[in-house]
């Protein structure tokens, strides 16, 4: 209790908790696009408990890791060789969440761009199980969050500062589940663009796990410029169907 007081009164603990709380919504971001992309394919009925539960699981799994923070710092400790290069397995598991992430974009690409008569899958159709898509959820959750803590020990080393800003995060992304999922099926475009993202973020991911570090500013503001981009295709396509409108009507 004496710690949290004095932590509590310590201004720079404030600043560590506002700059974490920062970070640790921006690299929500990206699990909630995949949760977002993933959870649409579930029938209607099913998407908000599919959101809620892989949300949950990322709180249950960024807890868990905390609760085991030596253990985590350990994972960036080097554990093989191959050519001088020294591969941890917090480089391991991320060069394999990358590798996921692209063969689960691509994959979902293929099928926007050829869809199969046979089964329609599309957004907003049964194309994936209830399970399959809590399973997948649980396999990015793992890679973000351990990414995510080993974040949040490298900017503060006190444990309350990284718990209140991780419940903060996966608080943001509660909120927004459910508005960015609508978005994103209202808009197919969007997904293109999100699928898009997902593939930037593999790349990235794997490229962290070969050593090579990318600042995250630059990936996110590609994102950003990006969704600029696009906000600006949908507010052009939208002025022409209400010009459109106002010429056919009678």
């Amino acid at each position: 209790m004496d710690s949290l007081l004095q932590l509590a009164s310590d201004p720079t603990a404030w600043a560590a908790l506002a700059t974490l709380v920062v970070m640790e919504v921006v690299l929500g971001i990206d699990n909630l696009i995949f949760i977002s992309i993933l959870t649409n394919k579930l029938p209607p009925e099913h998407q908000h408990n599919a959101r809620r539960i892989g949300i949950g699981l990322a709180l249950i799994l960024r807890l868990g890791l905390l609760a085991t923070i030596a253990y985590i710092v350990a994972l960036t400790q080097p554990v093989f060789e191959v050519f001088g290069k020294g591969f941890s397995w917090r480089d391991l598991i991320l060069i394999a969440g990358g590798l996921f992430l692209l063969w689960k974009a691509t994959k979902e690409i293929h099928h926007t761009v050829d869809p199969e008569p046979e089964t329609g899958t599309g957004i907003g159709k049964a194309g994936l199980s209830f399970a399959a898509a809590i399973g997948q959820i649980l396999v990015l959750d793992l890679v973000f969050s351990i990414d995510s803590i080993i974040t949040a020990v490298g900017m503060t080393e006190h444990v309350p500062i990284m718990v209140i800003a991780v419940v903060t995060a996966v608080a943001v992304m509660l909120l927004a589940a459910d508005p960015l999922s609508r978005f994103i099926a209202a808009n197919p475009t969007v997904v293109m663009l999100a699928l898009g993202f997902l593939i930037m973020i593999g790349m990235t991911l794997i490229a962290e796990g070969f050593g090579a570090h990318v600042p995250k500013g630059y990936i996110y503001t590609a994102m950003a410029f990006s969704a600029g981009v696009e906000g600006l295709n949908m507010l052009a396509r939208r002025r022409r169907r209400a010009q459109a409108g106002t010429v056919t009507r009678p």
